[in-house]
Parts: structure tokens; sequence; C-alpha cells
């Protein structure tokens, strides 16, 4: 009988664009038959809502910004012919300069021909980028592509090491919104210290993806880089790869942003349709409400079962923690919103977190995401009738079953294949679920404040540093207590900050490093 009651529920809950080939399986979610009904006030206002931003509406009131990443891939849509104009403009750009790439028509400072990229970016302006590399990758890419998307040392370091013998080679793609992201611009300033140690000229190899005006463009138009391509206000980090952040790099890479864009599209108008049964996304943000009480009372665990999807979930950890995580509601009423986002790989998974799922706190859903073709070659037979792939669809289908009997809540998107339309259409279908979940429970997002905050936090303590150094360099041995009270900040900031210079500055030397009550730290005068 529970069979035939799944079986019902399934056919009746089973949503399939066949045209693409895509389906989505919500019927082992555990909302109840009226949960539609219900909720038929909110969802036709987010409806309605949604069509007001893709027409051009303020949908950021905080920064009183469109939003338009819509627009990206149908340009018919933006609101005024400008805009329009521009998207065009940028795409016909990206294309052929990587054409001229290709072709050898643009050369490398020593005459070279480009074989490498080197992308220096941070959330949105790498995220995007490091998925579309991963996932589409292969080695007869046009150009191979490394990451820098930190300030860390040692992360510029082994990203140079591998590059120091083919700098003459090698592209580099500096992208930031503004132009002044910290960690963008240092990895910037390092790659350029980097390039002229090895006597290789930067700028005719610089390429820059930022705001026009931005205080990056104005350097890459002073030291004439090689080539300059915006990032448009009404175009947020998060949902930018299908602006030039992503499309330039992929462009070089040699993937098809034609497709890439016309599988967002695609999936935009499938999920544009008010007939919420037939609405992909807005089935998606629907059973997040359900599934977490319309609080994020659980987190969101994403499962595809194919290696190249690996930065999926990592990809959407920026999407949905950094849209819906929000302290206010649109109203300015504390809400504390947000949905928590893990996940890596099946069948790995079932060697590490599966467990828990199972037997653990229930305080999750699973979102499978299955690839049907798994290989375009044939196979060796593991055992008889059975190759490797039979048993990756196995463990996707027992681990979905598994979690059920437990009363694990779990969505499956399922997509023929992967390549650069069904990419576009993944990420296409997640940016409208959260645009949606956002409009259900009454947020903003498209801004991050908290992020901000952060931000403004790491700033302060750079201008501490440079205040305790100034106390330091008096010649005095100091405790973190005695600095503390001569600048008048927190004694336990300044412990931290002192113990960080003492591993980095040769000049900042201490005693009883790691015991904070006995800490005493003082100059000497020797190089760094």
């Amino acid at each position: 009988m529970e069979k035939e009651k799944l079986w019902l529920r399934f056919q009746k809950y089973f949503l399939a664009y066949e045209e693409i080939g895509f389906s989505l399986d919500i019927s082992r979610m555990n909302f109840e038959d009226s949960f539609f009904e219900r909720m038929e006030p909110k969802i036709a206002r987010a409806y309605e809502q949604m069509k007001e931003l893709e027409v051009g509406a303020v949908a950021n009131p905080d920064e009183n910004r469109e939003v338009g990443h819509y627009w990206l891939r149908n340009s018919s849509l933006a609101p005024d012919v400008t805009i329009k104009k521009n998207i065009e403009e940028t795409k016909k750009a990206i294309e052929d300069f990587a054409n001229r790439v290709h072709r050898g028509e643009i050369k490398s400072s020593a005459g070279l021909a480009f074989k490498n990229i080197l992308l220096v970016g941070i959330g949105g302006s790498a995220l995007g980028p490091q998925l579309m590399a991963d996932a589409l990758g292969s080695h007869r890419d046009a150009l191979e592509i490394y990451f820098m998307d930190n300030t860390d040392p040692d992360g510029f370091d082994r990203i140079f090491h591998r590059l120091e013998n083919r700098l003459k080679e090698t592209l580099v793609i500096v992208i930031s919104k503004s132009g002044g992201t910290k960690e963008t611009r240092n990895g910037m300033l390092e790659t350029q210290a980097f390039f002229e140690k090895k006597g290789v000229a930067f700028a005719p190899q610089a390429v820059v993806v930022t705001g026009e005006g931005s205080e990056l463009d104005e350097v890459a138009k002073k030291e004439k880089w090689l080539a300059r391509f915006p990032m448009w206000d009404w175009v947020g980090g998060r949902t930018s790869v299908m602006s030039a952040v992503g499309l330039l790099p992929a462009a070089l890479q040699g993937f098809s942003i034609q497709e890439f864009l016309a599988g967002a599209a695609k999936m935009d108008a499938y999920t544009r349709v008010s007939e919420t049964r037939k609405n992909a996304a807005m089935l998606l943000a629907l059973m997040w409400y359900d599934a977490g009480k319309g609080c994020g009372e659980k987190d969101m665990v994403i499962l595809p079962y194919f290696d190249r999807l690996m930065l999926f979930s990592k990809y959407l950890q920026q999407l949905v923690m950094e849209s819906l995580g929000k302290e206010k509601d649109l109203e300015g009423k504390i809400v504390h919103q947000g949905i928590a986002v893990y996940g890596n790989k099946g069948s790995t998974d079932q060697h590490a977190y599966v467990q828990q799922l199972r037997d653990g706190l229930n305080n999750f859903f699973v979102t499978f995401i299955e690839v049907r073709k798994k290989r375009s070659a044939s196979s060796p037979e593991m055992e008889p009738g059975v190759v490797s792939g039979d048993y990756l669809n196995g463990f996707l289908r027992g681990t979905r079953q598994a979690l059920y009997e437990r009363g694990r809540e779990s969505i499956t998107i399922s997509i023929p294949e992967l390549n650069a339309f069904y990419l576009g259409a993944l990420i296409a279908l997640f940016e409208r679920a959260v645009g949606f979940y956002a409009l259900l429970v009454n947020i903003n997002a498209y801004h991050q404040p908290g992020v901000e905050a952060g931000k403004k936090a790491a700033s302060d303590l750079l201008k501490l540093q440079q205040r305790v150094f100034a106390e330091l360099k008096g010649g005095q041995k100091l405790s973190a207590a005695a600095l503390s009270d001569k600048l008048q900040v927190e004694p336990e900031a300044v412990y931290h900050l002192l113990v960080h210079l003492v591993a980095n500055y040769s000049i900042i030397q201490a005693t009883h490093l790691l015991e904070p009550d006995k800490a005493s730290f003082y100059f000497v005068e020797k190089a760094l």
C-alpha cells in the first residue's frame, strides 16, 4: 500500500520539461496536499513582484538599484535600449577578443601565443568562473586556467610556482566590480610584483573586468592594460557569471557561451509561468519554505552525482546564503532569515556525512542532482551486465530511498547530460528559486550588509596594526594589556594582532608568546 501511495504521489508531483529533458521530483518532501492552496496569496504576490523586477523595478531599495541578471541572457527584456546595446556589444567584444587570442592575433608582450589564464578575483568574481572551468573543462581547452581567489600569500606562491616558467604565455584577468575589493587588489599587486621579478611586462598581458570609472578601471587605463570589459551596477557579484565575469574566461577556454546563455534563457522561460505546478523555480522555493517553516529551520544539502558538479554546492552557498541570510525583512522587522547550504558530491559523501543524514539530527533536506548520461564512450563491465555508471545511479537512488525510510526529505533534479546549456539552465533555476523564496519571506535578496560589516572590521584592524607598530617602535617591551590601555582598544584584539605580527614580521619579537597574561612584545632593528 505504501508503495502505491508513493507511486501516486510521485506522478502527482513530478514535473518534466520534456523538450529539454529536465525533471524535478518533489514527491519525497513532506508537504501536505493543502500546502499550495494555503500559500497562494504569497505565491501570487511573488509572481507579480518578480515580473516587476524583470522589467526594471528597483529591487534593491538599500542601494536604489535595479537587478538585471535576467537581461544578460535575454537582452530584449532590458528596460532601455542603452542597457540592451551594452549587453550585446559586450558579448560580441568578448567573442571577438577570445577568437583573436585563439588565432594568435593577440599575443603576449614576448610575442608568444597565450596558453594560460590567471584569474584574480574573489566571491562572485571567482566562484562562477571556477564552477564553469570545473564543470566544462577538459584537456582540449584552448587555454588552461588558474585561480587566485584569496589574499593568502601561500596560495599566491603555489600558483606562481606553477606559472613561473610560463608567464610569457599567461593572460591575467583581474575581476572586481567596485575595483576596491582588497583581496583582489592584493592578488593583482602580488601578480604585478611577480611579473616584474621575472622580467615580464604585466600591463600588455592584463585584462580587467570592473565597473566603468572604478578605481581599478582608472588603473587599467593609466597603465594601458591589454583590454577592459564592463561590470554593470545592476549585476550583483553572486549573479554575475553570465556577464563578462564568467563569459570572458569561458570564451577564452573555448566553451560555448551562446549555449550557456541559451540554457539559462530557456529555464527563465519555463520558470516565468504563473502556473505553480509547472514552475520548477517556484516549486523549489516552496519546498525550501515548507521544510524550514518559512524561517530556514532546515539546512539545504546539495548532492550532485557527477564529479564535474562538485563545486556546485560551493557556488550555491554564496548564491543562497548571501542572498537569504538577512537580519531584517523589507519592513525593517528582525527576522533572521537564511538557509545554510553544504554538500559535495555523490557517491563520495555516502562515505562521509550520509551516516549522519540518515541516523543523526533531522535538520536538513537533500537536493540530489542527477546527470543521466554518465559517459560518452563505452564502459568496461565491473561485473556481468554492470558498468561503473550503473553503480553511480544505484547509489543515488539507494541513498534517496534510505533517507526516505528514516523520514528524511529530499528533492531530485535530473538533466540528460552536462554541457554549457544545462549548466546555464541549472544556475538560472536556482537564481530564480532564490528570488522567489526571498519574495515569499519578504526580504531583500540583493544586498549583503553582513559582508560589508566584515570588510569594515578588517579595515579597522589594519589601521590598528599601524598604531601598534608606532607604539612598539618606541623601544619598550609592552604587554597586550599595556598596549590596549595606551591605544584605548580591546586587549584580546591587540593580543591576536601581536601574535600575527610576530609570525610574519621579524622586527617584532616576543617572550612567552602563547601565554596571554605573560606575553611581552618588542621592536628590534633588523630587516623584515
